[in-house]
Parts: C-alpha cells; structure tokens; sequence
C-alpha cells in the first residue's frame, strides 16, 4: 500500500512539473510571427528588396501599418508619416507642392506616391538613400519634417508596454531597436503594391481598352515608355527633363549626391501610376495639372497636339488603381 502511494506521489510530482514548465514556456516564449506573402503581379520583374534580411510576416506588418500613422514618432505628435504620404493620394500629399512639418515649416520637395517599393534600390527624387530600411530616417530626423531623435522615438515606444507586445510578436522580442522600428515600417510600405488598374485588368485580358484609351497608349508607347516604362511605369533612372532650376530651392538633384556635374537637375523617374491622383507634378510640385506638363515638355522635345493631349489623359486615366486607393489594410484604421 505504502508503494501505492509513493508511485501516485511520484506521477502527481511529474506531472504537475510537466505542466508548470509548459506554462513556463508558454509565458515566456513569443507565438511565432505568421509569414505573410509578397503580392508579386504575374509577369513583373524581379523585386530588389532583400525579404530574406527582413521576411513579411502578418504581425510585422500590422506593426507597420500601426507606426506609418502613429504622430508619436514626430516630436510634437502631429506628424506621423500619412501625414505626409495619404493613402487616398496613393500615399503622396493631396494637393500641396510641399508638405506641412514640425513647427509651422515646409519640406523643400514634393512628398513621392509610395507605392510598388519592392522593386526600387534608391529613394527619394535624388537617390540619396539606398535601402528602404534606411529610409524612414531621413523624415524622422529632419527639422522641418517629423524633427525627432531616434533615441527619443525608440523611449517613447520602449515605454509603451502595448508595442513592447506588438514588437515581441512580430520580431521576438520586447525590446524595439531602430532596427526593428525600421523593418516594420517597411514591411508595411513593401505590401504597398498597385497593380489592379484598368491598364492592368486589360493586360490581364479581364478588360478592354475603348478607342480613346487605346488611341492614347499609342501615343503612350511611341513619346513616354523610354523613361516611364512597363509595368513599373518608371525606369527608375536619373534623367533631366529640361527643368530649369528652382531659383528659391536650388535643388540640383542627383548632383547632391554624386558630386558630378554630369547628374545636375537629373532626378529619379517618377511612376505614372496613380498620376491622375497624384498631383501636383515634379520634384518640386510645380505644375498643377497634366495640361501644364504637356506645355512643358511641348517645348522640350515631346511635341503633343491638342487632340494627343486629350488621348493620352484618357490613357493615363486608365493607371488610376481604386483597389489601391481604398484598401482597409492600407489605411490607419482597426
């Protein structure tokens, strides 16, 4: 009897020892981030961006998405990065040359539409940074912009015990790092794919173009497809424009970066998707309106009459990506 008992004794010690390490371990141990997959339209070229360094995950995301519209990030908490990259604008700013910053000041060039990321290896119109990660520094610390530290930023999230939460499960551990705030920002920004267009509805062989349309894909291909070229609609290079420069910024562009005269007034080729949305146009905002691009590069080469004008905007109309733009997932919203 008395063995019995032992035995009895011994298994209850077992497993109550078994069941404490398993809570142990369940407290412990972050849940393993859910990998989330890289929307890569069929027939697209390769993407750029390094996911083995930085793999998608549904948590990594979500953490993105809830830092992209977070004011805490900017010093004054006014200033989270939508403020200046609107989903409904195709994440450029709405209507505004330049965008309203920290302490009454103004950025000195037009916010780029954030879209289809994956595929660039440079950012901003100059190309002065290299990595999408590296990015969102740039705007975080500039002082007519979100005008914060990194360290500062990094205590105000370190002290929310909520992203302390949101960080382990997407990265595994509590502690966020500049490293960890600036791979979920991208996460979400590389999720940022515009590719359900009417022009890509038809190349997919869902939709047709009308006559309109197809006259101005015509003209398309024939006077805009060597710099803004499929499927991308940008050729992502450096070229001049006939721009002059802007007397009030003297931006000379790529030559900011390069320090060679040969990139003066060159700067990066913007995307034609979303352009109906996007506006104004250039690095610095300057025309309102695509009848005064037309006007522009008239006198720059890319001759237009008054009939190609009209066609080509019903074709560039057709870029316009409203799946995009209203996408829940996209947008600062639960």
């Amino acid at each position: 009897m008395r063995s019995r008992i032992l035995i009895i004794w011994c298994m209850l010690v077992a497993i109550a020892s078994l069941w404490g390490s398993g809570c142990n371990k369940s407290d412990d141990s972050p849940q393993r981030a859910t990998p989330l997959d890289f929307p890569k339209p069929a027939g697209w070229p390769d993407t750029r961006y390094d996911f083995a360094s930085n793999p998608l995950t549904k948590e990594g995301f979500e953490l993105g998405r809830k830092l992209f519209f977070d004011g805490r990030l900017s010093k004054d908490g006014n200033f989270p990065c939508a403020s200046c990259h609107q989903p409904f604008a195709a994440f450029a700013t709405f209507e505004h040359d330049f965008s309203h910053g920290f302490n009454n000041q103004f950025t000195t060039r037009n916010a780029p539409a954030l879209f289809n990321l994956a595929w660039h290896t440079e950012m901003h119109h100059d190309g002065g940074i290299a990595n999408l990660d590296l990015q969102p520094l740039a705007p975080l610390t500039a002082p007519n912009e979100m005008a914060e530290t990194i360290p500062s930023v990094l205590e105000k999230l370190n002290a929310d015990p909520q992203y302390q939460k949101d960080f382990a499960r997407a990265f595994g551990s509590p502690e966020i790092s500049t490293s960890t705030l600036t791979k979920a920002l991208s996460q979400f920004m590389l999720m940022l794919v515009s590719a359900d267009s009417k022009y890509d509805r038809v190349k997919n062989g869902s939709d047709l173009f009308n006559v309109n349309e197809e006259a101005g894909y015509a003209i398309f291909q024939q006077k805009c497809s060597s710099c803004h070229t499929e499927p991308l609609f940008t050729n992502l290079a450096y070229e001049k424009n006939g721009l002059p420069v802007n007397p009030d910024l003297n931006d000379l562009g790529r030559m900011r970066i390069t320090g060679s005269s040969q990139d003066s007034l060159r700067f990066k080729v913007p995307s034609l998707r979303n352009v109906l949305k996007t506006f104004p146009y250039m690095h610095d905002g300057r025309f309102w309106n695509l009848s005064d691009v037309y006007t522009h590069y008239n006198g720059n080469g890319i001759s237009l009459s008054p009939v190609e004008r009209s066609f080509l905007t019903e074709f560039l109309r057709t870029l316009t990506d409203s799946t995009f733009l209203s996408d829940q997932k996209f947008s600062g919203g639960e």
